[in-house]
Order: structure tokens, then sequence, then C-alpha cells
């Protein structure tokens, strides 16, 4: 089977797109990465979307125009994609779109566990011409789960390996980790959210320098960590909640860095981006440091996402994990930026043929559920026509 993932995460920093062939089921699951790119958004497709996540009020009519608009940047995006390779996307068996989550609570207020994720399935399909998988957290949520991490799954399928335990750091927005223990069970899979990832460097660098991020950890690098800022960015109560949880935007974007930017206006714009790029470091060496009983010992911690090309971030890894080896899926011969992308296309694959691809034991959901709604597409060279 042809199939295309789309990723869009908290970061904003552009549109995933890995086009790849994949074979078979559950653990026999095979996937050859064809061709990928990350294609960035337009300036305006970014302010809307900026606007909309850091407005406290945004209209019924911003978020149903922008989630036709991101419909149809995804569906751009593939095409793009698929030109630049000579594919042709009708061609495809389906696209997996995780879409752009514009908020997500599920801390179970007021009885009400919600996710939303925008980017219409039909103006994808419509545009491409084949069948979209979408909205994949939903269905973990409806049954009591975070609706988070979902690319476990996909890491348990490719990953595994009986002789070690490995951690799968993603460095997107947010952080979020997969331990996968020796055993190789399934069920003994542990995931979750580490905390900010490039979030809250990056909202620092736009406020601070009128920069997007820091590229190669340059700033970081020129800054010293300041111990005061540390030690109240490691009070943060997210740190110390139990297992399952998730965490996003809610919590630490714009407003949190601003607060924090005032807070500590004595703290220069260098060591500013030094401490909070530590403290991405920081979050993840605390929950694998035993500070967390259901965390294993990690032998080795594999990272990828864009925190991966930060090579001031990874330098703080390792100087907190002097005992864990410490790489980026590049050591290993795949590509840290196509690593969210293709697990979406393992994740479509299940559901393309009505298999499960959540893990209860990570989301908290009350059992294994099909995830995302699949919207068809009529070929009519291939039908009757209709009269």
């Amino acid at each position: 089977m042809l199939a295309a993932g789309i990723m869009s995460g908290t970061s904003l920093d552009g549109i995933d797109v890995a086009i790849c062939e994949i074979e078979g089921l559950d653990q026999k699951t095979q996937v050859k990465l064809l061709a990928f790119d990350t294609i960035a958004f337009e300036p305006q497709t970014l302010a809307n979307l900026s606007q909309a996540l850091n407005r406290d009020q945004v209209s019924l009519a911003d978020i149903s125009r922008l989630n036709v608009e991101l419909g149809q940047v995804f569906g751009q995006a593939v095409l793009r994609v698929c030109q630049q390779n000579d594919l042709d996307s009708k061609n495809l068996d389906f696209i997996a779109s995780h879409g752009q989550t514009l908020y997500h609570d599920t801390s179970n207020q007021n009885n009400i566990r919600h996710t939303l994720q925008l980017g219409e399935a039909s103006e994808i399909a419509a545009l491409c011409q084949c069948p979209v998988i979408s909205d994949f957290r939903p269905m973990d949520v409806a049954l009591g789960g975070a609706g988070a991490p979902l690319v476990p799954y996909a890491e348990w399928v490719l990953y595994q390996d009986p002789s070690r335990t490995q951690a799968l750091q993603n460095i997107g927005g947010i952080g979020n980790v997969t331990i996968l223990p020796k055993s190789g069970r399934l069920s003994d899979l542990v995931a979750f959210d580490t905390g900010p990832g490039n979030m809250v460097i990056n909202e620092a660098m736009q406020i601070l320098f009128n920069q997007t991020y820091d590229k190669d950890g340059n700033r970081a690098s020129q800054g010293q960590v300041q111990e005061e800022l540390a030690q109240h960015l490691m009070a943060h109560p997210y740190l110390q909640a139990p297992l399952p949880k998730s965490t996003g935007r809610e919590l630490f974007g714009r407003a949190f860095t601003q607060e924090l930017i005032d807070a500590f206006p004595q703290i220069s714009p260098l060591d500013f981006i030094a401490t909070v790029t530590w403290y991405s470091a920081a979050c993840i060496a605390f929950h694998l440091d035993g500070h967390i009983p259901a965390v294993p010992q990690v032998d080795r911690l594999i990272v990828s996402g864009g925190g991966a090309y930060n090579p001031q971030l990874i330098r703080y890894l390792k100087e907190l994990m002097p005992k864990v080896e410490v790489i980026r899926q590049e050591d290993l011969g795949y590509s840290s930026e196509a690593k969210e992308a293709i697990a979406f296309v393992i994740l479509g694959n299940q559901t393309f043929h009505g298999r499960p691809s959540n893990v209860p034991s990570v989301t908290g959901a009350s059992q294994p559920a099909i995830l995302g709604k699949i919207t068809p597409w009529l070929d009519l060279s291939k039908t009757k026509k209709f009269s």
C-alpha cells in the first residue's frame, strides 16, 4: 500500500509530510519511507493559526474558516511532496492526517474531557482525490483516555529491542517520550509528555529576539543557566503529576513564557534562553531518573523532532544523564523530522484495516480502540456513473 502521513505539531514550524510504502498489520507492520519534506506555513496562515492559539476568545467564524484553510493547506502540502517525487496523489491508498491541535484538555473539569484538531479532512480528500483518515484522538478520550500520546504504538512496532530498554524522546513544541522495556510487551510500554520541548524556547525567542526559534542553539550556547529561574521552573507541578499525563500550549504557551520574563526581569535575554533550553532537557532527565515510580531504568535515549537539531539542548541532555546513551534518530539511519509523520501512516494503516492502535496503559483509556475517522473518496473512473 502507498500512504501519506501529515503532522503539524505545537511548535508550528511547518507541515511534515511522509510518503511511505506500508504492508502488514500490528507487530508485523513493515514501513518504508519513500519521500519526506516539511512545508512551511504561508505567513497569513501562520498568523491566523497563531491568533487562534494565543487569543483568549476566538469567534466561531474564525475557527470554522481556519478548519477549512488548514485542510486546504495540508492537502496542498501532500500534492507538493507528491509532485516533487513524481508521484500521483490519486494513487495513495490513504492519507493519515493528525491535524493541528487547537485545544486539548483531558483534566475532566466539569466532567467534560475534550480535544480539538483542525484541518478539514474533506478538503484534503477533494484536493488529493484519495481517502483521508483524521481525528485520531477523540475515541481514546471518549473511552476515558488522555487522547495522548498516540505515537507509542508506532514506536513499539518499529523500535522494540529485546536487548535493552530504550526511550524514544520527541522534542517538538512539547516533549513526549515512549519507553520500550526489554520485555517487548505492549502492555509494559510507558509513554507520556515530559513537559515543554521547543515551545517555551520558541516563545521566548519571539518575545526577546523577534526570531521564531534558536537556530542551532546559538543563543542558548552564549548564555548561562540561572539557578533562581531554574529552581522556579523545576517546581512546576506538572513534573510531579502522576501518569498518565499530557500537556500542551494551555500550560506552557505564550502566557506562561511572558509571565516568566516579567517575573525575572534581571535575567539577560541570552541567559533566559539558556535556562529555558536547559529546562526542556531537565524535564526529560527528571522523568527518566527515578522520580516517577512507573518509569523503568533507561539504557538508551533516542531523540527526534526539531529539538534533535539543537546542539545545546542535546548537550544539556548528555550532562544531565551521564549514564544513559543519548543519540539521535540519524545515528540509527532514520530521520528525526519524519518520525511522527511516519507514525501516523502506521496508525492510519491500523484504522484502514479496522485494527486498534491506542495503548490503554499509556493513555488511560478503558480498552483498545480503533482511532480516527475515515473520509472516503469516490473515484468516478472506477465506479459506475450516477444517473
